[in-house]
């Protein structure tokens, strides 16, 4: 099944602020919006700070729902928040994320494995507003690996379903 799916931004930091910092403050790398990035499988997006994280790491790429960046400007009244606050990778409209894990898709020529939720933290009550980690319970994104090599771009993209990912 093929259809069609806009990537609206594509994030890389090079250094992490929340993840690894319980108990710290947060840190202060920017998240880069960018036209273009390229991902390299097993291993991430370049100039990420989980590029080569560790083997077979979970989260080499993380989608969030443009649709949930709308609804939480609207549900929290900030109608300028940027989606770069909750630092996902591929902020995508049209795909229903959550329905990905435990498949394998592609986006254009890059292929991927939906793993499972990129859960909202404790981070996010202080980056968009008290109450966030609450409500972004359930959508908080995707956490997949990097299939094969390619570049995502921003912009319309091919979305085409694999088959299911066998059980280990």
């Amino acid at each position: 099944m093929n259809a069609t799916a806009t990537i609206r931004h594509l994030f890389v930091s090079p250094g992490h602020n929340f993840f690894g910092r319980h108990g710290q403050p947060a840190g202060t790398h920017p998240a880069h919006d960018l036209p273009v990035v390229r991902c390299v499988a097993g291993q991430g997006i370049q100039g990420d700070r989980f590029f080569g994280y560790r083997p077979d790491y979970q989260g080499q790429v993380t989608f969030f729902a443009w649709e949930t960046v709308v609804a939480v400007r609207r549900e929290f009244a900030l109608p300028a928040l940027s989606a770069a606050v909750f630092r996902r990778n591929v902020i995508v409209e049209g795909l229903d994320l959550p329905a990905l894990a435990g498949l394998r898709f592609a986006v254009d020529e890059v292929e991927f494995e939906g793993v499972g939720e990129a859960r909202p933290c404790h981070w996010m009550n202080g980056v968009v507003a008290p109450g966030a980690e609450a409500w972004l319970r359930g959508r908080g994104g995707l956490r997949a690996r990097i299939l094969s090599d390619g570049e995502l771009r921003c912009g319309t993209a091919v979305f085409a379903r694999r088959e299911l990912v066998a059980a280990e």
